[in-house]
């Protein structure tokens, strides 16, 4: 079975159209149909799901369609928090990924608050894409990769592809094993771009909102019948990063002795030495860099739930 499983949920508006109903309405029974969804997801034993809930570029819509969609969500945070007994009790952890200064702030405030009270639940995750494009993600990645050469935490060439990855707004999770877009749509539309690339693909048909536990067994299906090759792909790309980064340890330590060593060469044991060095205080600044970086992070979201307290 997959652990985790992604959602693009698309096709709200196309229902709407369908049952003659307002565009609100389609995107209601969405939010709806997401928590039939979990519960389908928990019952299976999938611990870990992440849905796109709303795209940047969601904010070319009309202004009606985004204002109704940020009262819809601040209405479902409100709901969430109401609900904070239940989400303890069933150990759920709910993570919001993406930018959400581009939020309004008492959308910004409610979503903290959420986050904040949930962060030590460890049973169940679910991960709500909001605000978010997967290259938006990587850029930030990339700023606070040169954010941390810039305080001092990390050299430039501690900069690597498995680094990148843990900058990430979901770098606490695992990548998906499964990804679900409904609606007959064949395209990623810039989600999860990075953590997909050793995922089953799985493109449906339906509706989000008509989309049944029959719809969730039939992905999963597919998703056993590639299980061997996918996770033979990810095997191969877990070694080739192990070797990608031994081998700029090696470099690393090469260019050290060559700019501060006194000339003579080392034998073998000298060198592995010199190595096992290198790369122990490497892990050691991207440990403390990481952690930083949460710190960070952490403080955006406690500041934005002290904001909600005192307004």
């Amino acid at each position: 079975m997959p652990k985790h499983v992604a959602f693009i949920m698309d096709g709200n508006r196309r229902y709407a159209r369908k049952r003659q109903v307002e565009r609100q309405e389609g995107h209601t029974q969405g939010f709806d149909k997401l928590a039939e969804t979990l519960r389908w997801c928990l019952n299976l034993n999938i611990h870990e799901v992440t849905v796109y809930a709303f795209s940047i570029e969601n904010f070319k819509r009309s202004k009606d369609e985004v204002d109704g969609l940020m009262e819809l969500a601040k209405q479902k945070f409100i709901r969430l928090l109401d609900e904070q007994e239940n989400l303890k009790k069933h150990g759920v952890c709910i993570r919001v990924l993406g930018d959400l200064t581009l939020l309004p702030l008492d959308l910004q405030q409610h979503i903290a608050r959420a986050v904040v009270a949930t962060r030590t639940h460890n049973k169940c995750f679910l991960n709500v894409c909001f605000a978010y494009t997967s290259r938006h993600e990587i850029a930030n990645a990339v700023r606070e990769m040169a954010w941390g050469v810039e305080q001092g935490l990390i050299k430039s060439s501690d900069v690597s592809e498995a680094l990148l990855s843990q900058c990430l707004y979901s770098s606490n999770s695992p990548n998906p094993d499964l990804l679900i877009r409904t609606s007959g749509e064949v395209r990623l539309s810039d989600f999860l771009l990075w953590q997909t690339s050793h995922s089953c693909l799985v493109f449906q048909s339906v509706l989000w909102p008509e989309y049944s536990f029959w719809n969730l067994c039939d992905a999963i299906l597919q998703y056993q019948l590639n299980y061997r090759p996918l996770q033979k792909a990810r095997d191969q790309h877990r070694e080739g990063q192990t070797l990608q980064q031994h081998e700029a340890d090696r470099a690393g330590v090469a260019d050290l002795l060559q700019h501060h060593g006194n000339g003579k060469p080392l034998d073998a044991q000298k060198r592995q030495e010199a190595l096992l060095n290198y790369t122990a205080s490497r892990e050691e600044r991207v440990q403390d860099f990481l952690g930083a970086l949460q710190h960070k992070r952490d403080s955006f979201l406690t500041d934005l739930t002290s904001q909600a307290a005192l307004a």
